[in-house]
Order: structure tokens, then sequence, then C-alpha cells
């Protein structure tokens, strides 16, 4: 996929990560169904062991990318301080087929496939290039934390 410099969406109006935990650096297309996301590699990361990027921060990244598509009510307005709490609840299906190394960007493609209240299922892949990395549909809980 060619990255359009001009199109990059802030990751950081849509899911309240920050580092060392944020593993998406940019949207690149959103819409209220999908997603695609990038992320670069970094040998400085917290899921990179042996110049590679673990299991678990592609899972990670893979629920960071469909959290974007469910948050986006919770961050309509950047300048709110809105807190939420999300976690995976469930992984139904996942192929792990490989693992980037630092130096890599990956890009992670979601779509929402139903949704009831603060619950979601999601589909997503992630590439290396052409590359599939992995796929996996799992189930996501989004709530906004009042004070």
């Amino acid at each position: 996929m060619k990255i359009k410099e001009g199109n990059l969406i802030n990751i950081h109006h849509y899911l309240p990560h920050r580092e060392p935990m944020m593993m998406v650096d940019y949207i690149l297309e959103l819409t209220k169904e999908n997603v695609i996301t990038s992320f670069m590699i970094t040998e400085d990361n917290i899921f990179v062991h042996n110049h590679t990027f673990a299991e678990s921060g592609l899972i990670e990244n893979m629920a960071q990318t469909c959290s974007s598509i469910f948050g986006q009510s919770f961050f309509e307005n950047p300048e709110a301080d809105v807190k939420v709490i999300g976690f995976i609840t469930n992984i139904k299906k996942i192929e792990i087929l490989s693992l980037p190394k630092v130096g890599d960007k990956i890009t992670s493609k979601a779509s929402l496939i139903s949704q009831y209240e603060n619950i979601c299922n999601m589909f997503c892949e992630t590439f290396n290039n052409d590359e599939l990395l992995i796929r996996a549909e799992i189930n996501l809980f989004i709530q906004e934390v009042k004070p």
C-alpha cells in the first residue's frame, strides 16, 4: 500500500494509548466500519526481542487498529479530556504466519463485523508489504470512565 502523507490521521485522536504502549503510528483510512493503520517497528519497542516484533505486539497492534473504529465516538472532539477503558474480551480465531523485524513498517486492516452496545466483533489482518503476518477475529470492550 502506498501511503499518502497528506491523508494521515493522528491516532492519538482515537485512542487513549501513549508510549510505551502505542502500537499504531497513523491511521491511513477510517470509516465507521473499516480502518487501515501503519506502524514502524523500532528497536526500542517493548515487544521487540532479538530484532523481532513478538506475537503479543502484533496482537496489541491489531487491537489498537480495531479500537480506532470503535473509539471514534469517544474521541470525536480532540480537545475533550475523555478517559476510556478498553480490552480484548475474546480472540475467536487467530493465525500467526510470520513476525516482522526491526525497521519493517506493518499495515493493519480491520473491519467491524458486529457491535452490541460497548462490545464489538472485528476481523483484522496485518501485513508487511504484501506478506500476511497475522489474521484474527477478536472481540473488544470499550467504555468511557466517568470521574
